[in-house]
């Protein structure tokens, strides 16, 4: 299970010419890169990419550079058909088969099938499944000259793991695919997924030899914190103030908490709704297409909503209480900030939202059956690593990143509660972690046992629970120790000393605490500890920016911002379209901070392919240059770096560097590439190549060989000597468009530096 082997120059830039002639991007991200190759050459994959991470391009690109068909299995009716609007808006050959299709579009899918025009085939897992539907796909024609579908594409594949968050019998059954299309190779899409699940997957699918290709977890542009439940109104009230006007979501268990929280939120003057299993589907199809369409702000909702919202400018993802895994909160949060800009995710947690979950995790289903005992057991594992996430005081993007087997590098990620310390230090913290390790150790002399973590918090606390009393433990001199803290508190303080390494846990199907020689150590006063509590959600301070890369707005661009917005609801409305499908708020920013006074020069902003500059760019064209005559703003303003905005300072001004473009700075000194300094990162190879010029101009190195080969220098030098380095798409169009924009940026930059 390794990745394959690179792709090679005709493939990469055969890609690379589809994504920018349709998608408008100039660049792929790694594992990008190696799915879409293992995809042309007909080898299956499990690709693990966080959402936002850009899985849909991994099976959106190959149909259209091989000419062939891919069917896309998603569970979802709302998610296939904004897909299938978007792709058609770029000129993408694209349908979808589902119940909600009317027989007009269900008889063109199929007239394009028999064609062999259609280049994308969305489907549910029960209409893939439905009798006689395999049978007519594998008598479609294909490529090969043999009948029957080549590629499959299987999205949310973690549904089809016991050990996954969102497991569906349903997909349990798309083991069928390899015994009905043997000749056809399969890839699996998934957000969220531990090397378990990534186990599982592969063997429930059957794929063989299939390229394993995991992007990086972290999300560099998301704030996490995690906040003890005090004033659950008020404390929904005061974060979602912070983002008012923006898209949020507000995630809770019942279905009488979302009614409650969207009336509250309503009442105190937010633009709020309901969503939940129990709507009538009209309505609930009405909440989410207002929420898609930008006519309502803010959802409070159960998990039912989100895989099917492909909203790309949600701001905030607040969790009224605590999830069921990690791998759901990761799933959940990552529909914050999927345009890349910066989003806040808020965890308002208790220690009693586990009781409610292990409750809900042992009742029967819809159907009345009761879950097996495995699959109970693996979901009580899944939320014990939940509530250790939400009781510890370590990184937060640390924990995610290890918890799906990744190192975090960074020593500090600068966005979460605990490194932007609004957490408060404990007073004689060493005194409170020996009164834990005390207790642990007496409970295990008394009992001849060990106790988890609950049972030894429930005994410092001083319950009298009959658990307590009948093992005699309410006569511990550490009964009652700790009664003044509060348990969610003091269930945080056993996380931390577990993380630190002071108590260890006991491997079982009900892990205990045990002692260790650091135990011992804290004890007798040899060692000292740290312990930390979260600052009450009205002390807490607000949310900080991120150490990222992205364009700053003044105030008058981000009035044009706002004002472009608009603009982009109202094209949205005619189309019947999601306004994301039109421009996500990152070309948005883009054209706001550029303000491009031509179509070409819209055509040098990302996220704006062939179909939408000629479909959207005269509209958007004629109201900035409208907005910017009446406010008295330049347009073509910041176009020395190309397509993108420049940050760099004036002239005569001290060169500042942010601690990420300080990182890649150090990496260039090193001669390290572009892909390596994004990967490691958590930045985009567009981001890095910026970084990049500005290093060349920075430091004036002789040459940029390992960036550029010196034929491909020698050719964008001598086009750049007949145009000037000024504008990057001259270079380009005089090159005949086929060398990326970046290689023409870093030797453009070269020239600027030596001369």
């Amino acid at each position: 299970m390794t990745p394959p082997a690179g792709p090679t120059t005709d493939s990469s830039q055969a890609v690379l010419d589809v994504v920018r002639r349709v998608w408008g991007f100039d660049s792929l991200r790694p594992q990008q890169h190696d799915a879409i190759d293992a995809a042309l050459r007909h080898r299956d994959a499990l690709v693990v990419l966080p959402t936002g991470g850009g899985k849909s391009l991994c099976y959106q690109v190959p149909p259209l550079v091989a000419g062939e068909l891919t069917v896309v299995i998603s569970p979802l009716i709302a998610l296939m058909k904004d897909q299938v609007d978007g792709l058609v808006l770029n000129g993408y050959p694209a349908a979808a088969m589902h119940s909600a299709a009317s027989d007009d579009d269900l008889a063109r899918a199929r007239e394009a099938l028999r064609e062999g025009s259609l280049r994308l085939l969305f489907v549910s897992p029960e209409r893939l499944l439905s009798e006689g539907f395999t049978d007519w796909l594998a008598q479609l024609p294909n490529t090969s000259g043999t009948p029957g579908v080549r590629r499959f594409a299987i999205d949310e594949a973690h549904c089809i793991s016991a050990w996954g968050h969102d497991f569906r019998p349903e997909y349990r059954r798309l083991t069928v695919l390899r015994r009905r299309f043997p000749d056809a190779c399969i890839h699996a899409f998934t957000a969220t997924a531990t090397e378990r699940v990534r186990r599982d997957i592969i063997e429930q699918l059957a794929l063989r030899d299939p390229a394993v290709l995991v992007g990086t977890f972290d999300r560099p542009n998301l704030a996490y914190r995690v906040v003890p439940r005090v004033n659950r109104d008020e404390q929904i009230a005061e974060v979602l103030a912070r983002h008012k006007g923006d898209a949020s979501i507000v995630y809770c268990i019942s279905r009488k908490d979302t009614e409650a929280v969207a009336e509250m939120l309503r009442e105190r003057g937010f633009n709020a709704g309901a969503y939940h299993a129990g709507l009538d589907p009209d309505t609930r199809k009405q909440v989410q297409d207002d929420f898609i369409r930008e006519r309502l702000d803010v959802v409070a909702a159960t998990v039912a909503f989100g895989m099917g919202i492909d909203r790309s400018n949600v701001r905030c993802v607040l969790h009224a209480a605590m999830p069921k895994s990690v791998e759901a909160y990761q799933q959940e949060t990552g529909r914050a900030g999927r345009d890349g800009l910066d989003a806040e995710c808020v965890l308002l947690y208790s220690g009693a939202d586990a009781a409610r979950w292990a409750r809900l995790i042992e009742q029967p289903d819809f159907d009345g059956n009761d879950p097996s005992p495995e699959t109970v057991r693996a979901q009580l594992d899944l939320l014990h690593e939940m509530q250790r996430f939400a009781a510890g005081m370590t990184c937060r993007h640390k924990v995610l990143s290890e918890h799906f087997g990744q190192p975090y590098p960074f020593p500090n990620c600068n966005a979460c509660d605990v490194c932007l310390n609004e957490v408060d230090a404990v007073e004689d913290a060493t005194v409170v972690a020996q009164k834990i390790i005390s207790c642990v150790a007496r409970a295990m002399q008394h009992s001849g046992t060990s106790f988890g973590a609950a049972h030894i918090v429930d005994v410092l606390r001083g319950s009298r629970a009959q658990k307590i009393i009948q093992r005699g433990h309410d006569q511990l001199s550490t009964h009652g120790l700790l009664r003044d803290v509060p348990r969610p508190t003091l269930v945080s303080y056993v996380n931390q000393l577990l993380d630190l390494g002071v108590l260890e846990r006991a491997p079982g199907e009900f892990p205990t605490l045990m002692l260790n020689e650091a135990s011992r150590e804290v004890l007798t006063g040899a060692r000292t500890v740290a312990l930390f509590m979260p600052r009450g959600p009205v002390e807490a301070a607000g949310r900080q920016r991120r150490d990222r890369e992205e364009i700053e707005l003044t105030p008058r661009e981000h009035e044009l911002f706002d004002s472009l917005r608009a603009l982009r609801r109202e094209i949205a409305d005619t189309h019947g379209v999601p306004p994301y499908v039109v421009f996500n708020d990152q070309t948005l920013q883009e054209l706001s901070a550029v303000r491009p006074g031509s179509i070409e020069a819209i055509g040098l902003v990302r996220g704006v392919g062939a179909r939408k500059l000629e479909t959207f760019a005269p509209a958007f064209l004629a109201h900035i240059r409208q907005w910017c005559e009446i406010h008295e703003l330049d347009l073509d303003a910041r176009a020395g770096s190309g397509s993108a905005a420049s940050n760099a300072p004036a002239a005569g001004q001290p060169k500042t560097l942010s601690p990420a473009k300080r990182r890649s700075f150090k990496a260039f000194d090193r001669g390290e590439s572009v892909e390596a300094v994004a990967e490691v990162g958590g930045l985009t190879t567009r981001t890095v190549a910026d970084h990049l010029a500005e290093w060349i101009e920075d430091r004036k190195p002789d040459d940029i060989a390992p960036w550029v080969a010196p034929a491909d220098y020698d050719r964008i030098a001598a086009a750049a000597g007949e145009v000037g380095t000024h504008f990057l798409r001259p270079i380009f169009d005089r090159l005949g468009g086929d060398v990326p924009y970046e290689q023409i940026k870093l030797v453009a930059a070269h020239l600027r530096a030596s001369t």
